[in-house]
């Protein structure tokens, strides 16, 4: 899949998502890379940024926090396109759960890394 399929599928996945874990997004963008700097296939996905647990004094002209999902690893994990907008679907849940500050274990816990 070229890389404007996958950013369109990304963002068909990102408005499916339930308007009470979107609408709390602040200061965050997406995006869409091909591998991570390492150059591995093993991450789908990453959140650059402060967890909003984290946020003492936030908004004063800070950069926006980034989403970033890795299109290489999500092509080579799934065999289809079904299989594909289920595995974007679930990393971009993972990553905004880590903007709210929900941890990997916490994730692990319900079912979501």
């Amino acid at each position: 899949m070229d890389v404007d399929s996958f950013e369109q599928l990304v963002t068909d996945e990102l408005d499916r998502l339930p308007d009470e874990m979107v609408d709390g997004l602040d200061n965050v963008v997406f995006v869409v890379e091909d591998r991570p700097e390492d150059g591995s296939l093993d991450l789908f996905g990453l959140y650059d940024g402060h967890a909003l647990t984290e946020r003492d004094r936030y908004g004063g002209g800070e950069l926006p926090d980034r989403i970033i999902v890795y299109r290489e690893p999500h092509l080579a994990a799934c065999e289809d396109e079904d299989e594909l907008r289920a595995e974007v679907h679930t990393t971009l849940v993972h990553e905004i759960a880590h903007f709210y500050g929900i941890d990997d274990d916490r994730l692990h816990e319900l079912g979501w890394a």
